[in-house]
């Protein structure tokens, strides 16, 4: 069965879980704009991105398994944000800091695809 944008409804809650962990990371790169919450306008985005991350997560763990979900959420906001980091702020882009982001890609991929008993 196929919803209206083409997508099969077994992979709606996984691209609303992609969507809500890239807002996590933009709420996360947010809180460097408020300027310690001073600052209106990055407040207000850093705070809408906030909401509507956390609502997608909710929307996602109607289907997900709660662990998989927040595991997969946090980690694509960790991934997401570090690189931000890395490119906008010139942080360390090190072998050693890659190959650990590299470890989470592999346990986000991981979990994506491991069995569930649901």
């Amino acid at each position: 069965m196929r919803t209206l944008i083409g997508y099969s409804e077994a992979r709606m809650p996984w691209l609303i879980l992609i969507l809500a962990g890239a807002l996590e990371s933009a709420w996360a790169v947010g809180l460097k704009y408020t300027d310690g919450f001073s600052r209106p306008v990055p407040t207000a985005l850093t705070v809408a991105a906030l909401i509507a991350s956390v609502w997608l997560l909710a929307l996602s763990v109607r289907t997900l398994p709660l662990g998989t979900a927040y595991a997969v959420w946090t980690g694509i906001g960790a991934v997401g944000t570090v690189i931000y980091g890395i490119l906008r702020f010139g942080e360390s882009a090190s072998w050693f800091r890659l190959a650990c982001i590299g470890l989470i890609i592999v346990g986000l991929v991981g979990l994506r695809f491991a069995p569930s008993s649901k």
